[in-house]
């Protein structure tokens, strides 16, 4: 998360969202540069257990 003030503003976040859902993790935000779905790839997790939760369900299979 980010968050902190900025000219006058308040700042809030939310760079990387992950939840557990059942046996997967559902990416709902992702931020980051590279991508968390690759840091999770190269820990070892398979492809068929990230679900990127921000793609419309009709894309989902497709990513």
């Amino acid at each position: 998360m980010t968050r902190g003030w900025e000219s006058g503003r308040r700042l809030h976040d939310c760079i990387v969202h992950l939840e557990i859902i059942r046996d997967k993790i559902w990416i709902h935000e992702d931020g980051l540069e590279d991508g968390i779905g690759s840091d999770l790839l190269r820990a070892g997790i398979p492809k068929n257990k990230i679900v990127l939760g921000f793609h419309p369900p009709e894309v989902r299979s497709f990513t």
